[in-house]
């Protein structure tokens, strides 16, 4: 009987989104800029202040007469059900000449912005709760209720949950046309897609099945599995266990004092996996919070009962954390079986905690290659483009017709189908970690074919896969024995340029340039000397032009390095083979037989350091920390003469550089300093170098390794982020929104947790972002850091000593800025005046690549329409974490 009163009641309640939606727009927008604000209708209170009329006028850059006007456009498609509903709108703006534009700005003309106001209707008479996708949106309002982040790239991994009565709701779109995202090519026009959909209100899967390795010759690949488990209900849910069906130990059991002889049973039952903790008892809860409205990845050990089974069972045991009562959510997960001489996926931890994959394919039984695992052979990396999965036959089987390589084929996942960041800082840290599994793979299976060498890697990819190849070529170039980058563009800001930004100082738009040094590889060309190179793009890209790959080719060739080039004729972006051209084929041969010792030994050489972060050695030489880390570093070495500009300290390899005939800056490096074959870290003190450790000169917090770099280093973290608040609504909020784009953009793992929680204990080795309304953050490590928040407002002190403070009586300002924690953490705070300054604040938190966000930032309420011109302060810390005097505090 309930059953039928169940279907009768839904029968009754149904979404839909109307059919009309009101248009206004457009006005211009910069490459990546919406982050900042950047919207001039916030100049008089903001589009959700406004009313539909189709006499009113706006000034906007665009449009014929300067002026942005109101239009209706039809949703081009409606799907409507009792479960679901969505709309699709193509949005264009016909009183624009954008092919005139074109001509001037190029593609930076075709990025703008327009927004879009529609109603999501919901009937019945109960509150319901609502995932909502935003497709290819960044940011959007339900009934005045403010939204950050939204879904930029279609991942679809994090949607927001609502909870909405019955009626009419209002939804405003601000709608950002991205080259990147939309294309150049093509007619301007803005499509999203915004999907409403009814859920349980409890705890659900965020993605079906289970995340675990395929089957290889009988063996799972490896012992890591994850599930994306989201909270749609109003109240916060505590993971208790995850353990297999028939093995299940009931939650009256898990309790204290309840256990039973249940030894045989604990011995097969799942175990839970984060980083810095391998293992937790089946008999005590997991510990895991999922906040309501969040969606959360949790990793666990998974195993394989028989080879016969086809599939696996978990169970999910969970409960509401104001009561004892547990719950049950059941996933299955089909088995892909295959040969242990395909491509196949394994899986890993990443060191953000969650759980991670990569497509491997070991060395052919039939390759003539060195036999016996005492061999090592190198890694050959395959890096996918921009909106592939690595477990995409493209992508997978791409190399098929090379199937004899003497290497170990990785196609790695980057963490989502856009690389994380670009096969940046984020990217990049599963890219090592899916090769340092390899090993750990080779003891799983059983592996007797050759060994390898994590050390020594061929890097390849296309498109964005072959801008991650000039990364890694550029970042870790005593890695890296040849590379072939594949119609890749040379940088974000020459892929699709810079221009149509908001108005704003020279030196403001400085810092934020600066802030994206390390991933300029047109300026970064001297690392790759020495090092082989392939270079192939298609003649006619229309999707990543060939200039960009002739241009680094020029760059090569002006720092001493020549490259070989094959531009395709008549090819575009994309063909069949476009990685197993006869060229590509031939280098794959000949690099895998590259015997090279690292580091390599060259005469003459010049490193080129944006970050020392994210940057490794080159030639046995690292530079450890820059004088101004916004501006770059350079090392020009000649045998062992070294002469630097911008490095405070550095570390050679002894092996490389013998000490007795070391000179840098013309200090001379005493040989009884060296200690073996270990590195020599030297540092410049009073206009000379010695060999010194890194220490503070002021006895404070010394800024270190994983936390240098701009405020994209708080992706170094190592284990989950920790995201505290101050329990208010507005607060927590805004950590759910956080947590939010980290998963979304990064699928990264974040605790969220009140200050009162956290201080009741907290074990967390990732990275901290701490949200602060109205008051001071807790003192940090530093006791005399340069910004603190008074009565009177943000102080910032500047590198001279002087103290500069903003904020007056009602105004509203927002801040983000580092600081140090212990064991190379770093903690991210957002801090607000108000409601209205702390979200301003928190859009600064990395989610969307070429951004670019520095150490600090203070911004005024100006921000909202000027842009970085209304940023009252931002800049960069040093190593004794003090203001540079780059940065602009004024």
């Amino acid at each position: 009987m309930r059953a039928l009163e169940n279907r009768q009641e839904n029968a009754s309640v149904s979404l839909s989104f109307g059919s009309s939606w009101q248009i206004l727009g457009p006005f211009q927008m910069g490459t990546r800029e919406a982050t900042w604000g950047a919207d001039p209708l916030e100049y008089t209170g903001g589009f959700r202040s406004l009313q539909y009329d189709p006499n009113a006028q706006f000034r906007s850059s665009l449009p014929t007469n300067g002026a942005a006007t109101w239009n209706i456009t039809e949703a081009r498609q409606t799907f409507t059900s009792s479960q679901a509903t969505n709309a699709t709108l193509s949005v264009s703006h016909s009183n624009v000449n954008w092919d005139f534009l074109k001509v001037v700005y190029g593609w930076a003309a075709v990025q703008y912005q327009s927004w879009a106001r529609g109603t999501l209707t919901v009937t019945g008479t109960e509150i319901q709760h609502v995932i909502l996708y935003t497709d290819t949106i960044l940011e959007f309002w339900v009934d005045g209720n403010h939204y950050f982040g939204g879904d930029f790239f279609t991942f679809r991994n994090a949607p927001s949950v609502l909870h909405l009565a019955p009626g009419t709701h209002q939804i405003d779109l601000r709608l950002v046309r991205d080259v990147r995202a939309f294309g150049g090519i093509q007619a301007p026009t803005i499509d999203v897609l915004i999907h409403a959909e009814r859920v349980s209100g409890s705890l659900e899967l965020a993605k079906p099945g289970i995340l675990m390795s395929d089957v290889v010759d009988g063996k799972l690949a490896s012992p890591v599995g994850s599930v994306a488990l989201r909270n749609s209900g109003e109240e916060d849910i505590e993971i208790i266990s995850i353990q297999p069906s028939h093995v299940r130990i009931p939650f009256s059991l898990q309790k204290p004092g309840a256990q039973v002889v249940l030894d045989d049973v604990l011995a097969e039952t799942s175990q839970f996996l984060t980083a810095g903790q391998t293992q937790s008892p089946s008999n005590k809860s997991l510990g895991i919070v999922i906040a309501a409205g969040q969606t959360r990845p949790v990793a666990f050990n998974v195993s394989l009962l028989s080879s016969n089974v086809s599939s696996l069972t978990y169970v999910v045991d969970y409960r509401l954390q104001s009561g004892d009562q547990s719950f049950t959510l059941e996933v299955t997960q089909n088995l892909t079986k295959t040969s242990i001489y395909e491509p196949h996926k394994i899986t890993f931890l990443h060191p953000g905690g969650m759980a991670s994959y990569t497509m491997l394919r070991a060395p052919a039984k039939d390759a003539t290659c060195p036999p016996g695992n005492s061999s090592s052979l190198p890694v050959l990396l395959s890096l996918h483009g921009a909106g592939l999965e690595a477990d995409n036959g493209v992508v997978a089987h791409a190399l098929d017709s090379v199937p004899d390589l003497c290497a170990w084929v990785l196609f790695p996942t980057g963490v989502t189908p856009w690389s994380g960041d670009d096969w940046h800082n984020w990217g990049f840290a599963d890219v090592e970690a899916a090769i340092e599994s390899i090993p750990d793979w080779i003891k799983f299976v059983e592996w007797t074919g050759p060994g390898v060498d994590i050390n020594r890697w061929i890097v390849s990819g296309h498109s964005n896969g072959g801008q991650g190849t000039w990364y890694a070529l550029t970042h870790r170039p005593d890695k890296v024995l040849a590379a072939a980058p594949v119609s890749g563009y040379a940088s974000i800001q020459k892929y699709v340029p810079y221009e149509l930004w908001q108005p704003a100082d020279p030196r403001r738009t400085a810092v934020v340039s600066a802030s994206l040094n390390s991933y300029r590889h047109e300026m970064l060309m001297p690392n790759a000397r020495g090092i082989p190179i392939q270079q192939q793009h298609g003649e006619i890209d229309d999707n990543v032009p060939a200039y960009n790959s002739r241009l680094l080719a020029q760059q090569l060739y002006l720092s001493g390095t020549n490259s070989s080039y094959n531009e395709v004729a008549g090819q575009n972006h994309w063909w069949d083979t476009v990685l197993t051209t006869p060229q590509l084929v031939d280098f794959y041969y000949a690099q895998t037989k590259n015997n090279a010792t690292f580091p390599r030994r060259l005469d003459e050489f010049e490193v080129v350091v944006g970050d020392p972060g994210d940057t490794g050695s080159k030639g046995g030489l690292q530079v450890l920390s820059l004088e101004d880390p916004g501006q770059y570093g350079r090392l020009y070495v000649e045998g062992h003469t070294i002469t630097t500009s911008n490095v405070l300290s550095l570390s050679f390899d002894p092996t490389v550089y013998e000490a007795q005939s070391l000179t840098i800056d013309g200090s001379n490096i005493a040989s009884e300093e060296s200690n073996g074959n270990s590195p020599v870290t030297v540092h410049k003190q009073d206009g000379g170098w010695q060999v010194l450790s890194l220490q503070s000169t002021n006895g404070n917090a010394q800024r270190t390794g994983r936390q240098l770099g701009a405020m994209t280093a708080i992706l170094r973290s190592q284990g989950p982020f920790a995201i505290q608040h101050q329990s208010s609504n507005i607060t927590k909020a805004i950590a759910l929104q956080i947590s939010r784009n980290l998963y979304q953009y990064f699928h990264a793992d974040a605790a969220i947790q009140s200050y009162t929680a956290a201080a009741n204990g907290s074990n967390s080795t990732g990275n901290l972002i701490s949200i602060v309304l109205n008051t001071a953050p807790a003192d940090g490590m530093h006791p005399d850091f340069p910004i603190s928040i008074t009565s009177a407002g943000i102080s910032v002190r500047d590198n001279k000593g002087g103290k500069h403070v903003y904020g007056r009586e009602g105004a509203s300002i927002g801040a983000a800025f580092l600081r140090p924690l212990a064991d190379e953490r770093l903690e991210l705070v957002i801090w607000g005046s108000d409601e209205n300054g702390l979200r301003q604040a928190a859009r600064m938190v990395p989610a969307v690549t070429g951004v670019g966000q520095p150490d600090f930032v203070v911004l005024g309420k100006e921000a909202k329409w000027k842009g970085v011109d209304g940023a009252l302060a931002l800049g960069f810390f040093d190593t004794q974490w003090d203001v540079t005097a780059s940065s602009l505090v004024s």
